[in-house]
């Protein structure tokens, strides 16, 4: 295998997590940078079923918090994204690519996940 390859195992522990796999399918399905707050509107439609407006803001906070500090740094360190924290950005890289049909069978094989996964 190439140097530039994400192994498999890397994916599947990417995809562990379900708010990694919320943000990770939202990056695929949006095919764009976005920001920290679409993923965390997108978890929040996705994970709890609710409407962001009804979320306390303690819960966001949460979340944001979580990705700010947990998810986005795990999938940055794989190179699928770049992370742009100051700005509050997250961008696909070509690496994100090269795994995105992994990534999507993962995610449709996720019962609790109905896809395709939108902002």
């Amino acid at each position: 295998m190439g140097g530039n390859l994400i192994a498999f195992d890397t994916v599947l522990e990417l995809c562990g997590d379900e708010h990694r796999r919320i943000a990770l399918a939202t990056l695929a399905n949006e095919q764009r940078s976005l920001t920290v707050n679409d993923l965390t509107k997108a978890i929040v439609k996705y994970n709890h079923h609710e409407p962001v407006t009804e979320m306390s803001e303690g819960n966001l906070s949460e979340i944001r918090l979580s990705l700010h500090h947990v998810h986005l740094p795990k999938i940055d360190a794989a190179g699928l994204v770049d992370h742009d924290q100051e700005r509050g950005l997250v961008e696909p890289t070509e690496r994100f690519e090269q795994v995105q049909p992994q990534i999507s069978a993962i995610i449709d094989a996720d019962p609790d996940l109905e896809s395709p996964v939108e902002l």
